[in-house]
């Protein structure tokens, strides 16, 4: 698996720009407003790709690299799309004594993605997460709210293949 992103082009509506827009216009002057807007931003377009953050930059008077290492910074922010599929794999004690680094590294290499990644198509999106609360079931994941338990490898193919 390669350490370098895929590419997802960025696919943000008029109507997203205006939204942006209007939020950092009612944002204008307030002392930190940076994250307020970020946070609106990540709601409107779903992740803050360089181009949301260049009109950030342009509108708030911003340096960009100040923009990026916010973002950067704090883990609910994400520059990566996220999926219509968000799958994240539990990496916590219990499921990972389990094996359920090697689910997660099934799914690496069937959706040919890495962690924190979107499939070019924007169908599936992969993370980790320390625990979904369903230690009964470890190995566990979730795709969006559906939990599936009692994982192996051998299964990953089958449980993806009911969200195609």
């Amino acid at each position: 698996m390669s350490s370098e992103k895929k590419f997802v082009p960025f696919q943000g509506t008029k109507e997203q720009e205006e939204q942006l827009r209007k939020v950092i216009a009612d944002h204008k002057g307030q002392r930190g407003a940076l994250m307020p807007v970020l946070q609106q931003a990540q709601e409107i377009y779903g992740y803050l790709p360089a181009e949301v953050q260049q009109i950030i930059s342009d509108e708030m008077k911003i340096p960009v690299s100040k923009i990026c290492g916010v973002v950067t910074f704090y883990s609910f922010y994400s520059l990566y799309p996220k999926g219509k599929y968000r799958i994240s794999v539990c990496l916590g004690t219990a499921c990972y004594v389990k094996g359920s680094n090697k689910i997660y590294d099934k799914l690496q290499e069937v959706l040919g993605i890495n962690s924190g990644e979107c499939t070019p198509d924007g169908k599936f999106s992969l993370e980790a997460c320390r625990c979904i609360g369903a230690c009964g079931l470890a190995p566990v994941m979730m795709i969006n709210d559906d939990v599936h338990g009692r994982l192996t490898p051998d299964c990953v193919e089958d449980i993806l293949a009911k969200y195609e």
